[in-house]
């Protein structure tokens, strides 16, 4: 396959993925919080009940459903009732379009490129999920962590098994231990399960030697997203910051860019 024809198909995919990955973003942390006292109330999966109109209920049909163009022919509005649709859907089809596209160039069409894409995919999920919701669902961060370890075994990353499952070890238990510390200092949680989850699942793609690394990119990006909004008088007293976009970030980041080498 030559390299325009890779990274047309790439583009290609991840406009189709990032369409799924809008469903999950949505779906799934409703399906984390649903009450299951709640008999009554309708199933809601991820492919159950069709896509619909949050707003009125009219069920979107194949052609309202077309990743960006859909959302361009419609003018940014549901058909039905003209309710305005977040600009986040066309957005997360095309940041996850580049993604997979710069996992391709970068990689190559190869089992390393299309897996780091998946990987790519994964965090993009999480890190909205994350924002919208403060939460890091074990349906994405457990089986990122595994197939971290499969591509990994099967000579699909850069790192070792052995470094790669030692990752995974040291980046659960550093979180897990931190949170202990803080709660027995503060009485209060200072980091969430998943987070942990989350970090042992990076990791578990990059090598425990990407730990510094890692929690550095991401330290640093949530302190100068945190003083921005400080300084624009936007960060509320006692506001719980969610950790795991930065931690996202940073895990894309050091698998494409390695950006401190010297570590």
């Amino acid at each position: 396959m030559n390299n325009e024809l890779a990274w047309m198909l790439a583009a290609l995919l991840g406009l189709i993925f990032g369409s799924f990955l809008n469903v999950v973003i949505y779906r799934l942390p409703r399906m984390v919080l649903r009450d299951p006292a709640q008999a009554e109330a309708p199933s809601l999966s991820l492919s159950f009940p069709r896509s619909h109109c949050p707003h009125c209920g009219h069920t979107l049909s194949a052609w309202e459903l077309v990743p960006v163009l859909s959302f361009i022919y419609l003018r940014g509005q549901c058909r039905q009732c003209h309710t305005p649709i977040s600009w986040a859907y066309p957005l997360t089809e095309l940041l996850n379009a580049a993604v997979w596209v710069l996992c391709v160039l970068h990689f190559g069409p190869t089992p390393q490129g299309w897996s780091a894409a998946v990987y790519g995919s994964a965090l993009l999920a999480l890190a909205r999920i994350d924002l919208q919701t403060t939460l890091l669902p074990d349906a994405i961060t457990l089986p990122l962590l595994w197939a971290g370890l499969a591509a990994t075994s099967l000579g699909w990353t850069d790192t070792s098994l052995s470094d790669a499952v030692w990752g995974a070890i040291l980046g659960y238990a550093l979180f897990w231990l931190l949170d202990r510390v803080y709660l027995k200092l503060r009485g209060q949680h200072g980091l969430g399960g998943g987070d942990a989850k989350l970090l042992a699942a990076l990791l578990a793609w990059l090598g425990w030697q990407a730990l510094v690394s890692v929690l550095l990119l991401a330290s640093l990006s949530a302190l100068l997203v945190v003083l921005v909004q400080w300084l624009r008088g936007r960060l509320q007293p006692q506001a719980q910051i969610p950790f795991g976009p930065y931690l996202a970030l940073a895990g894309w980041v050091s698998m494409m860019y390695n950006p401190l080498p010297w570590l």
